[in-house]
């Protein structure tokens, strides 16, 4: 859930530019996420206002947007990829907000292109206002569009993964219904983690990063890592593959889309670092290698390239010159290796 942007003659504050993630007049320091505006559902119930169909439903992302990642990786896993078509916007997010790539870019990332759907828009955002004219809220990815009624569906990640789970099922080859990521007997569980995860680690991040008081960063950051811990300490302890057990799940695919990004640009631009995850989790880091190697739908969604370079040239406000780090390098290290810390 990225961006907050509002037309300008609808600003309430000139002060405020769209990369000012913690508004300059909050003495808090606190980065505050907005709640997803758009909640419809697509459901296979009988007279359903969005009913599962092939090539009805477009799918935007950002190839480095951990909430939108989750879309792709769930789209993979439950065989969608020919009922649900998608575009990646730009990595660089300015001062209107997500763009399409023009036709002349070359930019890595499968089908970073102009918007197929909408032959003139060039951002994000003339999908949301030719949705709602009048619309103040954030402009953020993913968005599940209906191409038929020409309406955003839902930008709301949490849901919109819930609805590939299962409303497609009739559409799919027996080996992809089988795929269940939300199993009855472990919702509760699953919900309950979620929780916690989305606030101190998935958010959690966020919040470290974009404090802009002492205090507000130390007590975030504190939080993060005290929750880094106690996964770690699940992991550990389970000793089995996943967070549930043998079978990857919900809990798996919200946690891996912030792991993943961790070492690469957490540890350094949201002032992450009390520890590093492939030199100060062992558990977390086998899990995460086991998900990434092992697992096409999570490998081929991740692009470094996109996630690298949108957080450190498109944050001015904790990186203004706009520098990319090197390393860490690799991105992410293979199954076989480990960093020289933690050699035997």
């Amino acid at each position: 859930m990225f961006l907050v942007l509002r037309r300008a003659n609808q600003l309430t504050d000139i002060s405020k530019k769209i990369t000012d993630w913690v508004n300059p007049g909050d003495k808090s320091g606190e980065f505050k996420r907005q709640a997803s505006v758009f909640r419809n559902l697509i459901s296979k119930e009988a007279g359903a206002e969005f009913p599962p169909e092939k090539d009805r439903y477009h799918l935007y992302v950002s190839y480095a947007c951990p909430w939108a990642h989750r879309t792709l990786i769930v789209r993979k896993l439950k065989g969608l990829e020919d009922i649900i078509s998608y575009t990646s916007v730009h990595w660089h997010l300015g001062e209107k907000g997500w763009r399409f790539a023009t036709p002349d870019e070359d930019i890595p990332g499968a089908n970073t292109t102009p918007d197929p759907v909408h032959s003139s828009y060039s951002h994000l955002r003339d999908i949301y206002f030719a949705n709602e004219p009048n619309y103040t809220g954030r402009f953020t990815v993913p968005v599940l569009y209906d191409k038929k009624t020409k309406r955003i569906v839902s930008n709301e990640s949490s849901e919109i993964i819930r609805m590939f789970y299962y409303e497609f099922d009739d559409l799919l080859p027996a080996q992809y219904q089988k795929v269940d990521l939300f199993p009855p007997h472990l919702r509760e569980q699953i919900d309950a983690t979620n929780d916690w995860v989305y606030n101190d680690v998935n958010n959690g991040v966020y919040k470290s990063g974009f404090a802009t008081t002492q205090e507000a960063y130390e007590r975030n950051v504190t939080t993060l890592f005290a929750s880094l811990d106690r996964i770690e300490k699940h992991l550990a302890d389970s000793k089995s593959a996943y967070f549930f057990g043998d079978d990857i799940t919900e809990a798996d695919i919200r946690l891996f889309t912030t792991i993943v990004r961790f070492d690469p640009v957490y540890v350094q631009h949201f002032k992450c670092n009390i520890r590093d995850i492939r030199s100060g989790y062992p558990a977390i880091h086998a899990w995460l290698r086991r998900l990434y190697w092992d697992v096409p739908a999570f490998r081929e969604t991740t692009q470094f390239e996109h996630i690298k370079k949108h957080y450190t040239k498109s944050h001015s406000q904790i990186n203004p010159f706009g520098i990319t780090p090197v390393g860490p390098t690799p991105d992410i290290l293979p199954k076989d290796k480990e960093v020289n810390a933690v050699k035997h």
